[in-house]
């Protein structure tokens, strides 16, 4: 028997759909991948480890500003940025994806049209852009940056994900320097950016991200991508991996030894660091070439990075 709330139930069902679907696309386990930088962006900016930390021991409207600020850009680089660049990644990647066995998606399964997925994209990119602005010009302008590194990476006739070297170029770009500066001007101007930190960040992203490359070189290279991994091998991307890991923790000993950003206390620890995290990239990658070993040696290299980063935060913001 059909009844009036019949319609009503149904588009409730493709409401609901349309949601799940978009927050498929989104990848909620990447999120982090951008909120940890853009927290450490506001940990450079203001000393402090928490949003509205000193803010909420002066007034009711500080404090309520300072975490609506925070709260923002958690969404901002959480689902927003997310959805924007992996919603016109997956609509120009399509065709791709449909000859895939491997690929189920919201496209592929025929749920999201490829206009769906567009316009998703661009509403999502839309949103952040304003709702960074709310909270600073020069938060919109890291967040604007971010979301046109995704576009040049996806979008022909750029697509850079089809371009050795530019792939890695707006990859890190958008995952090592952009969340940062999004995080510093949550606090202060971007003008009193320590831009020495946007190299060495931009370094650990380098090496964060060639193993994943080397993991997709197969799949790149049947369906004719031209990654960086494809056009020089696996084995020089590990090394191209490992040399900027290796440059990264160089320059925080260096960064230590001159009391810029990083406190001359940690020098010592620094140092300690230094061999013992080079070596854990070698072990844990450097003949891992099938998926599930570079997964599993990043997972190892992710969370041992974990302690450096917090015992940076301690000190620097004066905890310890």
């Amino acid at each position: 028997m059909v009844t009036a709330e019949s319609p009503v139930l149904e588009r409730h069902g493709r409401l609901k759909q349309l949601v799940l679907d978009l927050w498929e696309i989104s990848r909620p386990g990447l999120f982090m991948v951008s909120i940890v930088p853009f927290w450490f962006g506001y940990l450079l900016a203001s000393r402090q480890l928490i949003f509205g930390q000193e803010a909420c021991g002066q007034s009711v409207g500080d404090c309520a500003s300072a975490l609506a600020a925070g709260a923002v850009g958690l969404v901002v680089w959480g689902p927003l940025v997310w959805l924007a660049v992996l919603a016109i990644n997956d609509a120009y990647d399509l065709e791709a994806d449909r000859l895939n066995p491997r690929k189920d998606t919201p496209l592929t399964s025929g749920r999201l049209s490829e206009r769906g997925a567009k316009v998703a994209a661009y509403g999502a990119a839309a949103t952040a852009v304003a709702l960074s602005y709310a909270v600073r010009p020069g938060m919109a302008l890291a967040t604007l940056g971010f979301l046109v590194c995704g576009w040049i990476y996806s979008v022909p006739p750029l697509k850079w994900k089809n371009r050795a070297g530019f792939d890695v170029l707006s990859n890190c770009l958008a995952l090592g320097v952009f969340p940062v500066l999004g995080g510093w001007a949550v606090a202060r101007p971007l003008d009193g950016f320590p831009w020495i930190m946007a190299l060495a960040l931009f370094l650990v992203q380098v090496g964060m991200y060639m193993p994943t490359m080397i993991g997709d070189c197969e799949t790149d290279r049947a369906t004719g991508s031209i990654t960086t991994a494809v056009r020089f091998g696996q084995d020089r991307a590990y090394q191209l991996g490992l040399v900027c890991w290796t440059g990264f923790w160089a320059m925080t000993v260096a960064l230590a030894a001159l009391d810029e950003v990083y406190p001359r206390e940690l020098l010592w620890f620094q140092l300690l660091c230094t061999p013992l995290f080079v070596w854990l990239y070698h072990r844990g990658l450097g003949r891992a070439r099938e998926p599930r070993d570079i997964a599993r040696g990043m997972i190892m290299v992710g969370r041992l990075f974990l302690l450096p980063l917090l015992v940076f935060a301690l000190v620097y913001s004066g905890t310890i």
